[in-house]
């Protein structure tokens, strides 16, 4: 393995005030951040010790905007080449955050900084229509773009820390917060329910932490999810803080998602910051957002297995900002 003697936190140097910059780690001018984690041996291994039953659970979500963002608009049309009653097409215009998502390396960056990943700054992303195509690829436009994880795959042994049913004593009491509201989740909370299942991590695994969103928001009233698309939303998440960012960077995963829309606990608190600054712009670590954890964590309680082959293709958008996961679980 390439990456065998991966520093720690604490030894990975600061930039612009912020402890734990890891850009140096994949080496100047990377794009794919901690999926390098992800080699050929690493996914060889995770096919070759989860693929049992052959039981595949999609992770992807509709589409329910958050944070003010545009609904999708799907249309179909008629083939204009062929224009007969059995044959058509379809557009589809869409925010690619407007349901369950990778956050890339262009969405966010360090505020204070005034850069993104490996110092790329704001005016070399391009805002407006982007007509980029195989044959017209500019480098130097399409930095950090979406389209490098596309062309890599993030795919290896994903790992569910299904804190629901944690909580809940095994769905036999109700969940003691609010999904709904600001309520951190520790590094302890993880831990505590990492072990009831027999989890142990390994370098290069794709944490998916389930909190409890998507069961409220299937489960509850129109009047209910309506009020999540408000002005000022709040979510439960991780909790932000330097022990939470050491847990994540020293078990070295390779991407962490969750059910939640922001990931992390929201609105951030102040005194702790915002912990995609450091996820995204400081290592280079895909962040999933409203995925989909409720029917592998069915298969999960029934088989007793939290661990599976996990397989997400990116859209192939050159320069893309963020992208459906297009994400499975194959036990």
């Amino acid at each position: 393995m390439p990456f065998d003697n991966l520093p720690n936190f604490n030894e990975l140097p600061s930039f612009s005030g912020l402890p734990g910059c890891a850009w140096e780690v994949w080496g100047k001018g990377d794009e794919l951040g901690t999926v390098n984690l992800l080699t050929d041996d690493v996914v060889a291994r995770a096919a070759k010790e989860e693929i049992k039953s052959g039981k595949t659970v999609t992770l992807s979500w509709r589409e329910a905007p958050m944070f003010g963002r545009e609904a999708p608009k799907h249309s179909i049309q008629a083939l204009p080449y062929l224009p007969a009653p059995t044959v058509n097409d379809d557009t589809l215009h869409m925010n690619t955050q407007s349901g369950s998502q990778w956050d890339g390396l262009r969405h966010v960056g360090l505020l204070n900084a005034g850069c993104f990943y490996q110092g790329v700054r704001p005016e070399e992303i391009l805002k407006g229509p982007n007509v980029v195509t195989e044959g017209n690829v500019d480098p130097a436009t399409t930095k950090l773009g979406i389209h490098n994880w596309a062309q890599h795959g993030i795919c290896g042994r994903g790992v569910l820390v299904d804190l629901v049913r944690y909580f809940t004593d095994d769905d036999t009491k109700p969940l003691p917060y609010d999904p709904f509201t600001t309520h951190p989740i520790s590094v302890g909370d993880i831990k505590a329910a990492a072990k009831q299942q027999g989890v142990e991590f390994r370098q290069g695994d794709i944490l998916l932490l389930r909190m409890g969103f998507m069961q409220k928001f299937m489960g509850g009233s129109d009047a209910d999810r309506a009020a999540l698309a408000g002005d000022t939303p709040k979510y439960a998440g991780l909790k932000q803080g330097l022990e939470m960012k050491e847990f994540l960077w020293n078990t070295h995963f390779a991407a962490v998602a969750s059910d939640m829309p922001a990931l992390e606990c929201w609105p951030a608190p102040s005194e702790e910051g915002f912990i995609h600054e450091t996820i995204i712009a400081l290592w280079g670590m895909p962040i999933g957002e409203f995925f989909d954890l409720e029917g592998v964590a069915k298969v999960a309680k029934e088989t007793g297995r939290y661990t599976f082959y996990f397989s997400s293709w990116p859209l192939y958008v050159f320069g893309g900002v963020a992208s459906p996961p297009n994400a499975a679980a194959t036990f």
